[in-house]
């Protein structure tokens, strides 16, 4: 009996011993999904056969991953077409939010339809980014509205929305906001929450948003169109943002920034090296945190040491991409939706 342990034991340590680490991306293929006249910037799966999309011209619908079917609609509101940059999803249901006064947020409905369960009129409102905790609370934000920035929360799975005060919540910056490029300038992880602004700060709470504070952080914000533009993280110390300007891409400084310790310090990283400006980041899944891609209309740019060194895998144009798993993802931008196969 020892002697077959022992045996076991050690075939359990060799078969360790050989196990594949995640290799380096070398390059990518680009395989188009969906092609229309609408701007996407804001996609998710509901779960692994199903990708999810809203976009320009109140046009969302679903992507099946493995037969590449797509079902698409256009949702109105009265009169109005809104343009949606947010969506989120539970175990249940998908949300999309839209940008401008009013700012509309849909869920899906018991009746086959989508259904409006928050809207917000006024000067200055438009919403940018939305993201779930869990199948109960989510959290959306949007541009400073009367001195703070938007924040709107669900406790109840998204059947109720309610707007965080100014009282409550850290003195904004006039103009700040969260640019509404790929749905990624806010990252949850366990009850913490960051969100990435205009300003280059990054509002934290430990508490899924009862308490705020904010980081000024080291990325370029001098203009209006500089700042964070989006942010992963990898695990609850683990972060990394990026952003830039996009009326100067071809810049690539002060444009990435990295935390170690949950978002309390942030450092420059990759200053004035590749990538240029892009509009999304997110960790490559199993990588320990050392993968990265980072997309936007300039390309398609990967690293594989935690974003000190980037590679260009290519020049695709795209706004916005999440991972299926830890070699294929999906990217949307202007009039299209594409399969990314990393290799």
């Amino acid at each position: 009996m020892r002697l077959s342990i022992l045996l076991l034991a050690l075939l359990v340590l060799a078969s360790c011993s050989t196990e594949k680490k995640q290799q380096p991306f070398k390059s990518v293929s680009v395989t188009p999904v969906f092609e229309d006249s609408v701007s996407i910037r804001a996609i998710t799966f509901l779960d692994s056969q199903t990708l999810a999309f809203a976009g320009s011209g109140g046009v969302y619908g679903t992507v099946d991953v493995n037969s590449h079917k797509v079902r698409s609609n256009i949702q109105t509101y009265d009169s109005l077409t809104p343009s949606f940059r947010a969506v989120g999803k539970t175990s249940k249901d998908f949300f999309m939010l839209s940008i401008e006064s009013p700012a509309l947020l849909y869920k899906t409905g018991g009746n086959g339809k989508m259904e409006a369960v928050y809207k917000e009129e006024g000067e200055g409102v438009f919403y940018d980014a939305m993201t779930f905790w869990s199948d109960t609370e989510g959290i959306a934000v949007g541009d400073t509205v009367d001195g703070c920035l938007s924040i709107i929360l669900t406790k109840d799975g998204g059947e109720t929305w309610t707007k965080i005060s100014c009282s409550e919540l850290p003195e904004g910056i006039e103009g700040e906001g969260a640019f509404a490029a790929s749905n990624s300038n806010i990252a949850v992880a366990g009850n913490q929450v960051w969100i990435g602004t205009t300003e280059g700060r990054i509002y934290h709470s430990s508490d899924k948003g009862a308490t705020w504070d904010i980081q000024q952080t080291p990325i370029i914000h001098e203009e209006p169109t500089q700042g964070i533009y989006s942010m992963d993280f990898y695990d609850e110390n683990l972060g990394f943002a990026i952003g830039g300007d996009y009326t100067s891409p071809e810049s690539n400084q002060k444009n990435k920034i990295i935390t170690l310790d949950g978002g309390k310090t942030w450092s420059l990283i990759a200053d004035g090296k590749e990538p240029d400006y892009k509009s999304c980041v997110q960790f490559v899944p199993n990588s320990e945190g050392k993968g990265l891609v980072a997309i936007g209309f300039t390309g398609i740019s990967y690293s594989a040491d935690g974003g000190e060194n980037w590679r260009e895998l290519s020049e695709e144009s795209f706004f916005t991409l999440r991972f299926l798993n830890d070699s294929i993802a999906y990217a949307a931008g202007r009039n299209r939706i594409a399969k990314l196969v990393f290799n």
